[in-house]
């Protein structure tokens, strides 16, 4: 099974996910490729993969990605070869991406699950967005000016969970796959 979950940025897609996998030993998590410096707590080929631009591009025209997109003049990239190895062998795949890969994905992978995240309130996703402190305030208003356009897409999705507590958010999440299992 591939799950997908996206939401826009401070919304704690990467929270919920973290505790998911502590939950889930059986779900493999992709690793995505991102051009973008890795912020002071991300590791490279945990968080990210991170790559130069020239990198990304080339493996890009040469399709070793199944869906890669420009987000907030980053390119990020899902690897297409180690989640088509892991959905071979039987694995449940585990994906975090921004919404429109989401969808992206969901068009060449019918089957795929996606769970679009939303927070609580706008309010809350800003405090969550300054709290990281790893973006200026006209970049974090620059994500949640596009955030309502993504919540606009939370109805082409599977499902809807409103991360208002982690804790809830996990539990909502672990139920949708054990029911699509």
């Amino acid at each position: 099974m591939l799950l997908v979950v996206a939401g826009p940025s401070g919304v704690g897609k990467g929270t919920i996910l973290r505790e998911l996998l502590a939950r889930e030993p059986r779900l493999w998590f992709s690793v995505s490729a991102a051009t973008r410096p890795p912020r002071h707590n991300e590791v490279d080929g945990v968080d990210y993969h991170f790559v130069s631009r020239e990198e990304f591009e080339r493996d890009r025209v040469e399709g070793r990605f199944l869906e890669w997109f420009d987000v907030f003049g980053d390119l990020k990239g899902t690897p297409r070869a180690p989640l088509e190895a892991h959905l071979a062998a039987g694995d449940d795949v585990l994906l975090e991406l921004d919404v429109q890969g989401a969808l992206s994905v969901k068009e060449q992978i019918p089957s795929a699950v996606l769970v679009f995240v939303k927070p609580p309130s706008r309010e809350e996703q800003r405090r969550r967005l300054l709290a990281r402190g790893t973006d200026s305030p006209e970049a974090v208003e620059r994500r949640l000016d596009g955030a309502a356009a993504e919540e606009a897409k939370a109805a082409d999705f599977d499902a809807v969970i409103v991360n208002d507590d982690v804790g809830a958010a996990v539990d909502r999440l672990a139920a949708i796959l054990e029911s699509r299992r």
